[in-house]
């Protein structure tokens, strides 16, 4: 073997296990932790003990139990507009991944051509051409594979984007839901508390006519009175407005939601976080960031590739009467073959920077997808405490109103009996309202949760 084969022999090789990583298909890296991401919401110790069952398996038709919200979810999923790009997008990405694994065949165009030529001293000369031309790039060196594995993840990557969209959008109409229950509620109470209030305004009124009280006692009563009424109002356009939102959500004008109550709802009891590792494969989020790593990763690729030489084949086959020497009648058959081989010389240095960018992009992807999966582990230990606090301040709420409820009753007797004076009757029943009110939003907030959780252990997905 000469010195020159054996150069050429050495370099080939070289490029060859030089240009084996640039093969191998994305793997999840070893580095990514998720051990230790749901902190106990009651234990000394942070780490919650796993459960295998992932409430986030569960159909949302078994966490949403009230027909009338199934209903709302299911005209949500039907019309969003948002649901419905998500959905285009996904059909957008699967046309590109189509196109890229198309571009390891040869192309083919037909391009027929004709000519009249006339001289001064003869007649007219027609020359026709009626080729085929294909042309083929040998994927010698994986650019169009990690170009295609690219593709893929991209279209991967809007197929979890429209299960992010399902998920949110199943949460977001459960807490408007949840959240216009709690208004109704509210006014409810708050209606109730005015028809007190314009009671005991008669009745305060009745006693100054008796000489039982002054003016300004009276005057307290109806300022009360006023206050309570205002925020009636206040709490009916609330109402209105989270209508208003929902509709819009469900893609529909404003109007009238038709709801249940919030004393029928069903919630479940038991709260299942599953095991970390769940995270990985159920959250729609988490495995954007881990496709938006797969495509960092199949960029260096590309990036590595580029330094290769690149083989493309043409081939042109057909018929022509012209061989742009002399015209002949009838035409002939023609083939003509070229390879060509493209090597990169003088752009080395942009090669070289474009790789050292490309890995910088894919360690910012590997750091992302780990902020993702703590990012989640947080909303899912958030959550957890969120309703395990909840569940405990509703019991002091719930024996904070029976302990007022005495105190009101207390208090109007001993008025009644001339020990006790009109201010503490406000007092109390001011006290009353506030904790009634509260307690209704807790019972919400505990529903929320409820939602908070089911999403972010990746529920609501298809």
């Amino acid at each position: 073997m000469t010195m020159k084969n054996q150069i050429i022999y050495m370099v080939c090789a070289t490029a060859l296990l030089s240009s084996c990583h640039i093969y191998k298909a994305y793997d999840r890296p070893d580095t990514i932790e998720t051990s230790g991401v749901y902190r106990d919401p009651v234990s000394a110790v942070d780490t919650l003990a796993a459960d295998t069952t992932n409430m986030g398996n569960l159909p949302w038709q078994d966490i949403f139990r009230d027909p009338k919200l199934q209903a709302l979810i299911e005209e949500g999923l039907a019309n969003n507009v948002d649901m419905q790009a998500a959905i285009l997008r996904v059909e957008e990405a699967k046309a590109l991944l189509t196109s890229a694994r198309l571009s390891f065949l040869p192309s083919l165009n037909l391009a027929p051509q004709g000519t009249i030529t006339k001289m001064e001293s003869t007649g007219y000369v027609k020359a026709y051409t009626l080729p085929a031309a294909a042309s083929w790039e040998v994927d010698l060196f994986g650019k169009l594979l990690n170009a295609s594995r690219d593709q893929k993840a991209t279209y991967l990557q809007s197929q979890y984007a429209q299960q992010a969209v399902r998920s949110q959008l199943i949460g977001g109409i459960a807490n408007t839901y949840f959240t216009l229950l709690m208004l109704d509620r509210q006014v409810e109470i708050t209606t109730e508390t005015v028809g007190i209030y314009k009671e005991n305004v008669r009745v305060m009124e009745a006693m100054k006519t008796a000489g039982m009280t002054t003016e300004a006692a009276v005057a307290q009563m109806r300022a009360v009175y006023h206050q309570v009424s205002g925020s009636l109002i206040e709490l009916q356009r609330q109402v209105r407005e989270v209508e208003n939102s929902l509709s819009v959500l469900l893609a529909k004008a404003p109007q009238q939601i038709d709801r249940g109550t919030l004393d029928e709802q069903l919630i479940p009891e038991e709260l299942m976080a599953g095991v970390p590792l769940q995270l990985l494969e159920n959250r729609p989020d988490v495995k954007i960031a881990e496709m938006t790593l797969a495509s960092a990763y199949y960029t260096t690729n590309r990036a590595r590739a580029a330094f290769y030489p690149g083989v493309n084949i043409t081939a042109t086959a057909g018929w022509t009467n012209g061989s742009g020497v002399s015209v002949a009648n009838p035409g002939q058959f023609m083939f003509q073959a070229l390879a060509s081989l493209a090597q990169p010389i003088f752009n080395n240095g942009k090669l070289i920077a474009n790789l050292k960018v490309s890995k910088a992009e894919e360690k910012i992807a590997q750091m992302n997808y780990q902020q993702a999966i703590l990012e989640a582990g947080k909303e899912v230990s958030d959550a957890l405490h969120l309703y395990d606090a909840t569940n405990r301040k509703l019991v002091q709420d719930k024996s904070q109103i029976e302990q007022l409820e005495k105190a009101v009753t207390y208090t109007n007797a001993l008025f009644q009996s001339g020990q006790s004076t009109y201010l503490e009757i406000l007092s109390a029943q001011q006290s009353l309202l506030s904790a009634q009110l509260t307690e209704v939003s807790d019972n919400v907030q505990r529903m929320q949760a409820v939602i908070n959780l089911y999403s972010a252990v990746g529920g609501g997905r298809e």
